[in-house]
């Protein structure tokens, strides 16, 4: 139990089912939903389409969706990739002839084929017991009417005004009066409300062939784009198997590649060779384990995680024991490696879990990517686009090189912890390349520590960002100086690091237990 004489949050306990998301307003509507009868699937779409509307920096039905659902909370974990992937004429050859070494983030060749609303079509489809047309209903509501912005909300949106300026529909829509809106303000999104209301009757060919299509293509084509009908028409997920490894008893599972999931479950078997335990959870010695375990896993990311479809990754090798057991022969308990310097990016992601009345459990991640995606907006359809092809490099002997219909290295990543055939939680922490630090430390919080899913998400967070640790402020200067002995160096992150949220379900007490992170503006909420 928490220290009651400090500020903080209790975790919220629950029977029935609890939602989780990062804004209060969608965590309100999937509740809703899930007491009409929904279960957890109908919830995790209806949550995310509402914080496509409330929390437009981080999502929108122009980027893209993976989920992990396991039905009836026991057995098989389905997984679903909603990635979208590159325009049918994006050949290397194109790239290198105009010079372009790398793809800028706010360029149109960031932009990948949304894979949002396929996804959420597809799971409604599937696994869903509830219209769409209602599923989507409070999202509608919010964008025509209005939605009050929220603190972490205008924080993001302010930092992001030079790139909404440079695109006309961008300015209109999310400069009213030529600035962001402050927290408090009301904002509508009406043309989004239209495209939303297609989509909610006629499902995916509501986006993916008609006038929405048309919009969007012809913005990126104006832009210098490559992208055509043809690939909005032809742009499908696909379920996948997902990957796991096995941590203090439980069994974690990941997205597969292109997605970095598996960076989180090669951390996670370099520090099991550890007694985390045994360490004090806000201490030197604990933290330097997990930058040590995630400098590692992070260059086999960059080296060898790319779209397996295009690409040979050895998945089986880079999560065997073995492996593991090379790398972590390189970590020293007192001293940091000396390792190459890493580019290191945020992004703005929504991340959501929900367990119902049946334990259906969803594991649910939504993402335009950076702050606003590439800053390219449909002036009639209202749609941001990501630039989730900004993972892509420009470089043939690269596994992840640009190539017409592939997947780029994906940060998105949601998880879900199982033990004996159950689930034991649906978790996850957004926050673009942080996402596998983040996973991991919440994880260990819970599985090391006994900390319940609010205290784990609470806790303070470091991360070790280009060629330094980055801790937040929440850090003990005894840590950061325990850190700076072990040959580190230390500054304080310029924002808090990522967020989260998971759901902890206790099968013999019948009970679940969420926690949201303090960092968004969210909440976990139950019946």
């Amino acid at each position: 139990m928490r220290d009651l004489h400090f500020p903080g949050r209790s975790p919220v306990r629950a029977t029935g089912a609890v939602v989780a998301t990062s804004q209060p307003m969608a965590s309100a509507a999937a509740l809703a939903l899930l007491r009409e009868g929904g279960n957890a699937i109908d919830a995790a779409i209806c949550a995310a389409a509402v914080l496509a509307v409330v929390e437009p920096q981080s999502t929108g039905v122009g980027g893209d969706v993976f989920c992990l659902y396991v039905p009836g909370g026991k057995g098989e974990v389905i997984a679903y990739n909603g990635a979208g992937r590159a325009p049918g004429a994006a050949h290397i050859d194109w790239y290198e002839e105009r010079g372009i070494t790398a793809i800028a983030s706010d360029s149109p060749h960031s932009v990948t084929i949304p894979g949002a609303i396929d996804a959420w079509c597809r799971l409604s489809a599937d696994h869903g017991r509830t219209p769409l047309e209602r599923v989507l209903a409070p999202a509608i509501h919010y964008a025509e009417k209005g939605y009050v912005v929220h603190d972490r909300v205008e924080a993001d949106w302010r930092e992001t005004q030079v790139l909404l300026a440079r695109d006309e529909a961008a300015a209109r829509i999310f400069l009213p009066g030529g600035r962001a809106p402050r927290a408090g303000d009301v904002h509508r999104q009406p043309e989004l409300a239209q495209t939303l209301r297609r989509i909610a009757k006629l499902g995916r060919s509501g986006f993916y062939e008609g006038e929405v299509a048309e919009d969007l293509v012809s913005r990126l084509k104006a832009a210098g784009g490559l992208h055509t009908l043809d690939d909005f028409a032809a742009a499908q997920g696909n379920y996948a198997r997902p990957v796991k490894t096995s941590y203090r008893g439980a069994e974690i599972w990941q997205m597969p590649p292109s997605n970095q999931g598996l960076t989180a479950l090669l951390m996670l078997n370099l520090l099991s060779g550890f007694d985390l335990a045994g360490l004090d959870p806000l201490s030197a010695a604990r933290f330097h384990l997990e930058i040590e375990a995630g400098r590692l896993a992070y260059q086999v990311r960059d080296a060898l995680i790319a779209d397996p479809a295009k690409a040979k990754v050895d998945i089986e090798g880079l999560l065997s024991n073995a492996y593991a057991d090379r790398l972590r022969e390189r970590i020293s308990p007192e001293r940091a490696l000396e390792l190459p310097v890493r580019a290191m990016e945020p992004s703005d992601t929504v991340y959501l879990c929900v367990v119902d009345s049946d334990r259906n459990a969803v594991s649910f991640i939504n993402s335009t990517y950076w702050s606003f995606g590439s800053g390219l907006v449909g002036p009639k359809s209202g749609v941001v686009l990501q630039n989730r092809g900004a993972g892509f490099r420009i470089d043939r002997k690269h596994p992840n090189c640009i190539a017409p219909g592939k997947q780029p290295l994906h940060t998105i990543m949601p998880g879900m912890a199982m033990r004996d055939g159950h689930v034991l939680a649906p978790f996850g922490v957004m926050g673009g390349d942080y996402q596998p630090f983040g996973n991991v430390h919440v994880l260990t919080n819970v599985l090391d520590y006994g900390m319940d899913p609010q205290a784990a998400i609470d806790f303070p967070r470091v991360f070790h960002n280009r060629t330094a640790a980055v801790v937040e402020r929440s850090v003990p200067p005894a840590v950061m100086r325990g850190l700076q002995q072990r040959g580190h160096a230390v500054g304080i992150a310029e924002e808090a690091l990522g967020g989260g949220q998971m759901i902890l379900i206790d099968w013999e007490k019948g009970t679940l237990t969420g926690g949201s992170d303090p960092r968004k503006d969210g909440l976990a909420i139950g019946y």
